[in-house]
């Protein structure tokens, strides 16, 4: 599976949504699933799945896909 796989398995995971409803345009709050208990289902998923700890400052950034990707930039890995 590659990372873009993974990333949006992450999102369906968390806001339990189907994973082909994923894109760089979801935001939080954007969509009813995205709120501030699934978003921490989502930061979770993501120090699972890429066994990494996030930073609070970056939690609180990650208020889209888009976002989100660039913080894992920070963390080594590059999602495109």
């Amino acid at each position: 599976m590659n990372t873009i796989e993974q990333l949006n398995g992450v999102f369906a995971r968390a806001f339990e949504i189907p994973v082909d409803s994923v894109n760089n345009d979801l935001e939080y709050q954007g969509i009813a699933e995205w709120d501030s208990m699934s978003h921490l289902v989502m930061v979770q998923e993501l120090e699972s799945t890429y066994n990494i700890s996030i930073e609070m400052e970056d939690i609180l950034e990650m208020g889209s896909v888009l976002k989100i990707k660039e913080i894992l930039k920070k963390y080594g890995f590059d999602i495109n």
